[in-house]
Formats: structure tokens, C-alpha cells, sequence
């Protein structure tokens, strides 16, 4: 195996992620965590073969960085499975418990997720996931009755969306702008007996008619960055039914107020602000009806 690496601020992570999958089998990304990089992220793009010219310059194009911030090196052979075992280990958070395809099945009792280190993000170890989780499970515990219309929008691998899937009944709705991530969550959906109440789409923005017409959501959840939370804020404000819940998330804490402040001139109060780590997990609501 060959492994193209680069280190990049959060913001970058979705264009280079995106290139990284036009040369790559897999992608990996981790937030790097001390260190003088601490806070950006790594990105490694694992390759049967060693990156020729027109690739390295595919790369470069579609990232927008210089050939040369991609490092390349060579993988001695090695266990992934065992690997993959010791690296991602069964965890939980909120009552949930998420798990790799390689862990037994745990005793009942708990809302079981199986989700596998793939190439859509969300395995639910990063904070910002984890803190949604959080989110989704105060709100099943409060919910004044009946099952929400949900909508995961940019859902990565489908955590998110199975996550509600599985504290209420009915069907969840996921999109993502990245067909690969739209396929895998609806693999993931299948594994976790979920494909027929999860549906899946490729969509940009709610505004979009096959997300719209599912629509008014009474919980959106939104787990993104910073940049195009506040760009969808006009559609996914509108997307919301009147008295919803609206989680959002992927944004550093030093960007919360720009996102507030663009969903405060829809309208949106704050109900509850997580901070874990470097990130904050905003619960916002739309003012007309009380939810809890």
C-alpha cells in the first residue's frame, strides 16, 4: 500500500477529502490533537499503487495545494483487521453504543449502532459527533410524543440518522453532497437494519426539492463546518418546522457567535449550547411552539 499525507486547517478538510478520493481506495482523516498542530487534521489517502505524475497533479487541482503537501510513503504489509480492531475499539455515549463489524454483538438493552472506519465521516468518536449524540438523546428523553420528522443533512456515514432512527419510530431522512458518503450510509443502514427507515439522497441543501417535500423537519441536525452552516442558514432555517429543534455542529468554539448570529436573523433562539473539546454543539429552536 502507498499512503499520500497531508496536514490542514478544519476548513480544508472537505476539498481535500474530496480529492484524496479521486486517486485513493481509502481516505482517513483525524483531528490532530497536541502538538503544534493541534487542531488541524490529518488526511491519509491509501493507494494500491504509488501516485503517478497525473495523479499528483489531479490532487493539487482539486485540493487548490501545491503538489508538494502531499507526502508520500510506502506501507510494509500489515493486519488491517487487527488493526482496525485495537484502533476502534466499542465505545459509548449517551446510551448508545457504537461498534466495528469486528465486536460482538452487545447485550440488549442499549441503542446499538454498528458503524466501521470508512470513507464517509462519522464513526462517532470525534467530539462534535459524539456531543450531537448527546443532543439526540436529551431530546428522546423530553420529546413531548409522536415521532419528529427528522432530517440529517450532510449525514456522512448515517450516524446521525440512525441514531434518531433508533430513539424514535418512523423515517429518518439523510442526505449528504458526497455520493460516496450517500452510499455508504445506506450500506450502514442496511447493517444496522435500518434501510427501510432511513432514506438516503444526495442533496446540497434543503431547499432542494427531493429534501423538501418530506419537509417541514421537526429536528434537523446538522453536523458540517462552520462556513456552510452559515451559508445554508436562509434554507435550513426555512426547512424547520414552526416550535423544531435544529442541532448544529463541526464548528470551533471561536466560531459559534458568526453561526449564531446567522440563524438568530431567521429567527432561532438558543436552547442549549455542549462544548467538547475545541468544539461547540448548538441546539437551537424555532420560537412559535414549545418543544422541550
Amino acid at each position: 500500500m502507498w499512503r499520500l499525507t497531508v496536514v490542514v486547517p478544519a476548513e480544508a478538510v472537505p476539498a481535500v477529502e474530496g480529492a484524496l478520493s479521486e486517486v485513493a481506495e481509502a481516505v482517513l482523516a483525524f483531528e490532530i490533537e497536541d502538538g503544534p498542530e493541534a487542531g488541524r487534521w490529518r488526511l491519509d489517502g491509501l493507494t494500491e499503487t504509488p501516485p503517478d505524475a497525473a495523479q499528483r497533479a489531479l490532487l493539487a487541482t482539486l485540493s487548490g495545494l501545491p503538489e508538494d503537501a502531499f507526502a508520500v510513503s510506502q506501507e510494509a504489509p500489515r493486519d488491517w483487521l487487527a488493526e482496525t480492531a485495537r484502533a476502534f475499539p466499542p465505545f459509548s455515549v449517551a446510551g448508545f453504543h457504537i461498534r466495528g463489524s469486528h465486536v460482538a454483538v452487545p447485550p440488549a438493552g442499549r441503542r446499538r449502532l454498528m458503524v466501521d472506519a470508512a470513507t464517509a465521516f462519522g464513526s462517532g468518536e470525534h467530539e462534535t459527533t459524539a456531543g450531537c449524540l448527546e443532543a439526540l438523546a436529551g431530546l428522546a428523553r423530553a420529546w413531548p410524543g409522536g415521532a419528529p420528522r427528522v432530517l440529517d443533512l450532510g449525514c456522512g456515514s448515517g450516524i446521525l440518522a440512525m441514531a434518531a432512527a433508533r430513539c424514535w419510530p418512523g423515517v429518518v431522512n439523510a442526505v449528504d453532497i458526497d455520493a460516496e458518503a450517500v452510499r455508504v450510509a445506506a450500506i450502514n443502514a442496511r447493517l444496522n437494519h435500518l434501510g427501510p427507515r432511513l432514506r438516503v439522497a444526495r442533496a446540497d441543501s434543503p431547499a432542494r426539492p427531493a429534501v423538501r417535500r418530506h419537509g417541514p423537519y421537526d429536528l434537523i441536525l446538522a453536523n458540517i463546518l462552520a462556513r456552510p452552516l452559515i451559508a445554508l442558514a436562509p434554507a435550513v432555517s426555512a426547512a424547520l418546522a414552526p416550535g423544531g429543534r435544529l442541532v448544529l455542529a463541526g464548528l470551533l468554539a471561536e466560531q459559534e457567535r458568526a453561526v449564531r448570529a446567522a440563524y438568530r436573523a431567521r429567527g432561532l433562539v438558543l436552547a442549549r449550547r455542549r462544548r467538547r473539546g475545541r468544539w461547540t454543539i448548538l441546539e437551537l429552536r424555532h420560537p412559535l411552539r414549545r418543544h422541550p
